[in-house]
């Protein structure tokens, strides 16, 4: 099954706010699912207020990505809307770490510098980064 996401791509000079998997081996922005009969900015919106309580202003949609992966024993394709953004608390703009996802504990939210991703560490989806670096 194909699932349509939205992933918001705030910045902070040339860092991107992205969360920190588990166990460090890839970083992704923050968002999620797209809901039936839910616009991808609606989703976009949601999704920033569950994971981080922040609302997002001045929001632009880069691009669409298609992302084919297997991850966790499974073979996954998404449909990805992302969309440059501007978070409307300026506090979180301070924080190197921001926190931690809440509908998620552990997982850290975090600015990072775009041109910094490793292959050991990569930024998903592929991708994401020739996007944004366009």
């Amino acid at each position: 099954m194909i699932r349509p996401i939205a992933l918001a791509v705030p910045r902070r000079g040339d860092d991107i706010l992205v969360f920190e998997a588990h166990d460090g081996s890839f970083f992704r922005p923050l968002g999620g699912g797209i809901e039936f009969g839910e616009t991808a900015e609606a989703a976009l919106r949601r999704e920033m207020r569950e994971e981080l309580a922040v609302d997002v202003e001045d929001v632009r949609c880069l691009g669409v990505l298609e992302n084919l992966f297997h991850a966790c024993g499974r073979d996954g394709h998404e449909i990805v809307f992302v969309f440059d953004c501007r978070l409307s608390d300026p506090a979180v703009y301070d924080r190197d770490v921001v926190g931690e996802v809440l509908d998620d504990p552990g997982t850290r939210v975090l600015w990072h510098p775009l041109d910094s991703f490793t292959a050991d560490a990569p930024l998903y989806p592929a991708g994401l980064a020739d996007l944004l670096t366009r």
